[in-house]
């Protein structure tokens, strides 16, 4: 374990509706906010560590953008999802972004979103090749056809709390 003893975040729940938020694309008719997608990622649990991405402040809303479309993807919204791993050498970060891309792939519809999922700018040694990684379709579809690898991101979605998955 590279992160025997990481930062908790003390998590506060707000009373915020979503109506506090502005809408993208308010055309459609069901629009989603940072605060939607933020809620499908937040309880992703650590492959190291039984927390959540939440509780290690991994994953923000802050962090969730969304870019109106574009000539180039005239039919869909580019949503961009940004992640801190806990320490600027974590060897699980590209298996945490897999985990989030994941998790927004089945969650959300895929006729209307072009889903981009990034560490942190300056935030992990590595932070160029894990941003290529995630961002290549075809690495993404590889990594989910070993069953292994799948077993251990289908855990960390799961939501139940359990002490680090050995890969």
């Amino acid at each position: 374990m590279e992160n025997p003893n990481p930062e908790i975040r003390q998590i506060v729940h707000s009373e915020e509706s979503d109506e506090d938020y502005d809408l993208v694309n308010s055309d459609v008719e069901d629009p989603f906010t940072p605060r939607e997608i933020y809620n499908l990622i937040k309880n992703i649990n650590d492959p190291e560590h039984p927390l959540t991405l939440e509780q290690l402040n991994v994953v923000s809303q802050d962090l969730i953008k969304f870019d109106t479309p574009t000539m180039v993807s005239a039919n869909y919204t580019k949503l961009l999802v940004t992640f801190t791993p806990t320490i600027p050498h974590c060897s699980m970060a590209t298996l945490i972004g897999l985990c989030i891309r994941v998790r927004l792939e089945r969650c959300l519809p895929r006729h209307r979103f072009l889903i981009k999922v990034t560490v942190t700018p300056n935030t992990h040694q590595s932070e160029l090749d894990i941003n290529k990684q995630l961002a290549d379709k075809e690495r993404v579809a590889a990594a989910l056809e070993n069953e292994k690898l799948l077993r251990v991101v289908n855990e960390c979605l799961c939501g139940q709390p359990r002490m680090g998955i050995a890969l």
